[in-house]
């Protein structure tokens, strides 16, 4: 089950400047597995050292943040949106 992710601006360096690629997995843990195989190196910008999100990075599916679902083992069907969002800090 393909499904669409949307890459941000810095990790686009690995899709070939692609906004958008299609990936597989059914949950987001083998979807990310899935984005290393078909693009070399994503991975260690989207995960840590022990495989979890970095803290600097939001993977939403269906608008919905993974922290507040089952991180990881988020489960995944065929036409979820997913997205990968840089955290933004602000402030003085």
């Amino acid at each position: 089950m393909a499904m669409r992710v949307r890459v941000p601006t810095p990790l686009r360096k690995f899709t070939q400047g692609a906004d958008e690629v299609n990936a597989q997995g059914n949950n987001v843990r083998t979807l990310v597995e899935d984005l290393e195989k078909n693009f070399p190196g994503i991975k260690e910008r989207i995960c840590d050292e022990t495989g979890k999100i970095r803290r600097f990075v939001n993977v939403y599916v269906n608008g919905d943040d993974i922290r507040f679902l089952q991180n990881l083992d988020t489960a995944l069907k065929e036409g979820d949106n997913i997205s990968i969002v840089p955290a933004i800090a602000g402030g003085r």
